[in-house]
């Protein structure tokens, strides 16, 4: 009896080992999305934030896939919003689901934020990124450390100004030698802005050494490269998101 009861114990302790293991390969690990606090277009006097179609988009393929989702600002808290528009299903989707919206309306600090809880960081594009993304060294080092843990760094139309000062361990940027796009200076050009914006988005990424790919104006640009998942503009949003669950799934 004592060895049957030996016996039994046993295999419950390796079903059990087994179990938690297969748990701890299929739990999903959360994903980041960066959002700015800068709410005005240089001097001009207009308006601006993060843009909400580039939120839900990636949002809705990234929530219907399973994956949950924390928001992180320069600033936290309630970060401005540009492109508002709830004539887009997806958009309205977005801003009507309760848990969401109070999520993004309460976004965290960085300082708030483990970087080993996260797959992935997505930044967010809408012209405030160009003020407060780049020299946050805090985020900065944030998506390095989500990066060099095998994880995913995605961003789309003004969110590369997240990516032109991530640095890694080796001391080389992100960017340097990965194929990029992101808005580009004839879209930036289109919307004239090209004198407002601190920095021309496409000029500053070359200079950081990437190997900058682009469409017409607002043509769906999707490009992956080394886990780096970047997106031209508003266009691009939803098929970020896209290559971002395919990249995961690899």
């Amino acid at each position: 009896m004592k060895k049957l009861a030996l016996l039994i114990l046993a295999l419950f302790t390796i079903g059990f080992v087994q179990a938690q293991t297969k748990n701890l390969k299929n739990m999903k690990k959360k994903i980041l999305f960066v959002v700015t606090s800068h709410d005005k277009k240089g001097n001009t006097g207009e308006n601006t934030g993060y843009y909400l179609g580039e939120v839900s988009h990636p949002w809705e393929v990234l929530h219907k896939a399973g994956y949950e989702i924390d928001f992180v600002s320069p600033k936290g808290g309630t970060p401005p919003v540009d492109g508002f528009d709830l004539k887009d299903p997806v958009n309205r989707e977005f801003w009507e689901n309760k848990e969401y919206k109070n999520k993004i309306d309460h976004s965290l600090k960085p300082s708030e934020i483990n970087p080993g809880d996260y797959s992935t960081i997505f930044y967010a594009g809408g012209h405030g990124a160009m003020w407060d993304f780049a020299d946050h060294t805090e985020l900065s080092a944030i998506a390095s450390k989500i990066y060099e843990n095998g994880g995913i760094v995605a961003a789309v139309c003004h969110g590369p100004a997240g990516l032109v000062n991530i640095k890694l361990n080796n001391g080389k940027y992100l960017v340097d030698g990965k194929k990029i796009n992101a808005f580009t200076n004839e879209e930036e050009a289109e919307v004239k802005l090209t004198n407002v914006v601190p920095f021309l988005l496409e000029d500053k990424l070359k200079e950081r050494g990437a190997k900058f790919e682009k469409s017409g104006l607002w043509q769906n640009h999707v490009v992956t490269d080394q886990r780096v998942i970047t997106g031209q503009n508003p266009q691009s949003a939803k098929s970020v998101g896209e290559a971002i669950l395919k990249e995961l799934k690899n």
